[in-house]
């Protein structure tokens, strides 16, 4: 329990510091003493009553609403007037943007404003054909030029046209963005090029991106922290640190099979990344000491993409071949891991995040994998002792199914934003937390989930051609890894269990 509550605060606290940091000036450690007042609240009930007293409903669920109350007030009462991180700044002169929509700002105060001239604006409107995208209005923001018009041809003609055609008049001095507006109808949009002025200070972008050293240090010393974790666990101690190179190598295993998983899943999104001509760094790994309350060696890995999504495909691949990859190696290993794992009698102990009482019907898929590796061995009332690569396989699934959630800028909230569009996806995203929220009063495990997916913001970055919609093999491959999530995190069913055992 002292580990979960740890793990919750230290993700609880990036998450709040990466989500609101820009948006409002209420101090970070109020804000994450707020959203942890939840787990204080339990885990006193837990220290006071023990674990065989459940928590009553009611003092699951009102601490819990009123955190999230209570967080957005703060969230509120924090939001600068003028937000500091705007792009363009306006000193005390200027005319406010409400001025410059309504055309009430002075003229020369207007033009200040403009991202480009009267001059320039006559060759932009010849960079939209009337065949394509019949230009009506030009909206000229402090901070874009936004383009208003009707389509005429497909999404996909029209933005690669368009965007020649500005990449042609303006060179690189322009991001061409085409979304969907609140009313449904697509528009364009220039916004200043941040990355053109980094490359042209920059001699060698791509060494600068990647940034080899790094990884590979970080990579030398997970490795390292990951196989002192796995001989801890092949000794069966969580203190005594290998003495002999024998009693170190006992822990390759768990660390070479936990890396690959985690490198593998990295690698899907690097290589799709740069296939699509999105700059990423290379996979950075989190290595972390191995102790009793942490005992994995890691915090995972992860990779940052430092250019924008050219389109709705391009996302969908990217954030679909982590995933896809990761659980490709996950499977063999699980199986493996788990033919190796030793049947032990049921008890009251028996969990599915107890190790040493692993309790394999607190997941469907791991249910039938457990059944196929053991066979007649594994019954209703048996759990496993699970082997350092069992562990390292069933890690690699739960990393797997935590990315997959619809939410936010997760691989799975990059999915359904490709799929459906930016604003199915936040509707989506909202009542994916909702459901783990409801599966955590049947499964005590889900609990930290939902409360990370509640400290996500929903809404994830849009692509620069946000409007294409996917071809049906992408929607069925979407699917089928919505399909693997539900087999993952789902609790075996009755008639499953009745039916193997």
């Amino acid at each position: 329990m002292i580990f979960w509550f740890l793990l919750l605060g230290i993700l609880t606290y990036f998450i709040v510091r990466r989500s609101v940091v820009t948006i409002t000036r209420t101090p970070v450690w109020l804000l994450w003493l707020v959203m942890m007042m939840p787990a204080f609240i339990w885990t006193a009930w837990v220290m006071v009553y023990g674990e065989s007293q459940p928590i009553p409903l009611l003092l699951l669920v009102l601490p819990f609403i009123a955190s999230l109350v209570l967080y957005w007030l703060l969230v509120q009462w924090g939001r600068p007037v003028q937000p500091s991180s705007a792009p363009s700044k306006l000193n005390a002169s200027s005319p406010r943007p409400q001025e410059v929509m309504m055309g009430t700002a002075e003229p020369d105060k207007q033009a200040a404003l403009r991202l480009v001239t009267k001059e320039e604006e006559a060759t932009l409107q010849n960079c939209f054909p009337w065949s394509v995208y019949c230009l009506q209005t030009l909206d000229h923001k402090p901070q874009a030029l936004i383009c208003r018009g009707q389509l005429r041809t497909s999404p996909d003609v029209a933005y690669n046209t368009v965007r020649e055609n500005v990449e042609a008049s303006f060179s690189d001095r322009f991001l061409v963005v085409f979304q969907e507006g609140l009313n449904g109808k697509p528009f364009f949009a220039l916004v200043p090029n941040p990355q053109a002025q980094i490359d042209r200070k920059t001699p060698s972008p791509a060494a600068e991106t990647t940034r080899p050293g790094v990884a590979l240090g970080l990579l030398i010393a997970t490795l390292l922290t990951t196989t002192l974790a796995g001989a801890l666990m092949a000794t069966g101690t969580d203190r005594e640190l290998p003495t002999t190179w024998q009693g170190l190598a006992a822990g390759l295993p768990y660390a070479m099979a936990l890396m690959a998983i985690l490198g593998t899943h990295e690698l899907g999104h690097y290589l799709v990344a740069r296939r699509n001509r999105i700059r990423a760094t290379l996979p950075y790994f989190i290595p972390v000491p191995p102790a009793a309350i942490f005992p994995f060696g890691t915090f995972g890995a992860f990779i940052q993409l430092r250019s924008h999504v050219p389109n709705r495909k391009a996302l969908f691949d990217v954030g679909i071949a982590g995933p896809i990859a990761g659980f490709i190696v996950t499977i063999p290993v699980l199986i493996w891991g788990l033919a190796h794992s030793m049947p032990v009698a049921l008890s009251d102990e028996s969990s599915i995040l107890s190790f040493q009482s692993f309790r394999p019907t607190g997941s469907l898929l791991v249910t039938l994998l457990s059944k196929l590796a053991l066979g007649n061995t594994l019954t209703a009332e048996t759990a496993l002792v699970l082997h350092p690569v069992a562990i390292a396989g069933f890690l690699g699934l739960v990393i797997t199914a935590f990315n997959l959630m619809p939410v936010g800028q997760l691989d799975g909230g990059h999915i359904v934003h490709a799929m459906y569009g930016q604003r199915q996806a936040v509707t989506i995203g909202q009542i994916a937390r909702l459901l783990v929220l409801g599966l955590s009063f049947v499964q005590r495990e889900f609990l930290p989930w939902a409360i990370l997916l509640f400290l996500m913001p929903v809404i994830d970055e849009p692509a620069l051609n946000d409007v294409s919609e996917l071809d049906n093999r992408r929607d069925f491959l979407g699917l089928l890894a919505l399909a693997v999530l539900v087999l993952i995190v789902l609790p075996a069913p009755y008639a499953v269990t009745q039916f193997l055992f």
